[in-house]
């Protein structure tokens, strides 16, 4: 997993994929991810988006259907991994990924990429995370709920994966500005 570190980038692109799963859990060997989406953007410009519900063939807890809002009965007759993965990894292409906290999205996929390809997934990546800790570093938290209201975006985060991406693109042009503020100074 350390070779993640390795893939982020200290840039800011205008062109990228911003990523978001939900899961059945915290472990990427352990748990199966139930939803998978992103959104495609050019020049800072979204241009398509790709949301999938997965039928993780286990039961999803209690407590990540609350959480999440997915229930049982809304993925049983989803596509399995072996026929999501692909469509997702194709609509992902060669983009650089955006992500908050990315990297657990990654390790996800990286582990349903070895099991369904036997090959890793590996890509460049920035995490709005860290963007905002270097913006905010005083901050306790840098939770993505934070971002939300730290950068003023309003609404109600609903824990879903097409939600989560389009609060993730938000913040992170937010953040730009911000960065491009202090820089100007």
């Amino acid at each position: 997993m350390n070779e993640m570190k390795d893939m982020s980038l200290k840039v800011l692109p205008a062109d990228y994929t911003v990523i978001d799963t939900e899961t059945t859990g915290l472990s990427p060997f352990d748990s199966r991810m139930i939803e998978v989406s992103g959104i495609k953007v050019r020049n800072d410009m979204i241009v398509s988006t790709f949301s999938r519900l997965i039928d993780p063939e286990t039961d999803i807890s209690y407590f990540i259907s609350k959480l999440t809002g997915i229930t049982n009965e809304m993925v049983i007759d989803e596509g399995k991994l072996a026929e999501v993965l692909p469509e997702y990894i194709a609509f992902i292409g060669d983009d650089i990924l955006l992500g908050h906290n990315v990297t657990f999205d990654i390790n996800f996929i990286n582990a349903a990429s070895w099991e369904v390809f036997r090959r890793p997934f590996k890509k460049e990546y920035v995490d709005t995370m860290y963007i905002s800790r270097r913006i905010w570093p005083w901050e306790r938290h840098h939770r993505l709920i934070d971002l939300i209201e730290r950068c003023q975006l309003g609404g109600e985060q609903e824990h879903r994966g097409l939600s989560d991406c389009m609060y993730t693109y938000r913040a992170y042009l937010r953040m730009k500005e911000i960065l491009k503020m202090s820089e100007d100074q």
